[in-house]
């Protein structure tokens, strides 16, 4: 059983800790446990009905009307919404329930099931790119287990290495991009999908993968003379340092255009070097693509 912190539960369900309190101080429906210093950790089935409940009350059910509900009324409310984003965070939320319960099977069955439905390219978009950040705060913080971390990124991987195989774009920009990550970046879900939306419109891509170093980069980019580089970076290791690497990648590619997404940029508030540009969110990401 996974011990869930009320941050966590805040971070993978939007609730507000403040607010998850008060649930707990007004309703039944949960029953932390506390620790020896008294601080409270929740469980995998609190975990999911948290995620139920604010599902509900985001989509017009108050929190007294929910809290007399029993679990296959709570159950068979979520499948009636009828809002396109809510369902798609109703199955965001049974993967997060399959990756915590360790039911890759049946992960798998939910995320094969709309990639038939809506092609991959909208799952990427609109289930495991929305699944990556509300989980990353996880793995980032080490609480799920490593196992955990492995199976679905390794799952999710072969998803994405297929549709990006399966692609057979029609568009030509006749540009070329050469993806990478440094080293001490291993996580490499977010850079395949950059791949799939670069190839899906028309860019030539290469890629060198996950924990590359620097000089590597620049031995392929001085041979392939690349328009840009990109790099994507989750959660790298303690020792990797942000403004380090963006500060020897400046010095060694001072002419290289440079685009860095992911988590390390949303909080970086230093001086960016003149060759590199930051996208900050999704849709960032798509838009930029969309203007190449």
């Amino acid at each position: 059983m996974n011990a869930f912190t009320i941050k966590d539960l805040e971070n993978l369900s939007g609730i507000k800790a403040h607010t998850i309190r008060i649930w707990e101080q007004r309703y039944s429906f949960l029953n932390p446990q506390r620790t020896e210093t008294n601080i409270r950790y929740y469980s995998n089935d609190e975990l999911q009905k948290i995620l139920n409940i604010a599902l509900l009350n985001k989509y017009g059910y108050k929190i007294s009307h929910i809290d007399r509900m029993s679990s296959s009324e709570i159950n068979d409310k979520i499948l009636s919404l009828s809002q396109a984003q809510a369902q798609q965070e109703r199955i965001v939320n049974e993967l997060i329930r399959h990756m915590v319960n360790v039911s890759m099977d049946e992960f798998e069955v939910v995320l094969d099931a709309y990639i038939k439905a809506k092609g991959i390219e909208k799952t990427i978009t609109q289930i495991i790119f929305p699944f990556l950040e509300r989980i990353g705060i996880l793995w980032l913080t080490n609480h799920i287990n490593p196992a955990q971390e492995h199976l679905v990124s390794n799952l999710v991987r072969q998803k994405l290495i297929v549709g990006i195989d399966g692609l057979r774009p029609t568009l030509d920009t006749g540009k070329s991009v050469l993806l990478f990550l440094p080293e001490a970046e291993h996580h490499e879900l977010g850079l395949l999908f950059v791949y799939y939306l670069l190839k899906s419109r028309g860019v030539k891509v290469m890629y060198l993968g996950a924990n590359v170093p620097l000089k590597d980069v620049d031995y392929v980019a001085s041979l392939k003379n690349p328009d840009f580089l990109y790099t994507h970076i989750t959660s790298v290791a303690h020792n990797f340092n942000f403004e380090r690497f963006l500060t020897n990648a400046h010095n060694r590619m001072p002419d290289r255009k440079i685009i860095v997404s992911g988590a390390l940029t949303q909080n970086y508030k230093k001086r960016i070097p003149a060759n590199f540009s930051f996208k900050k969110t999704l849709t960032e990401v798509l838009e930029y693509i969309s203007s190449l």
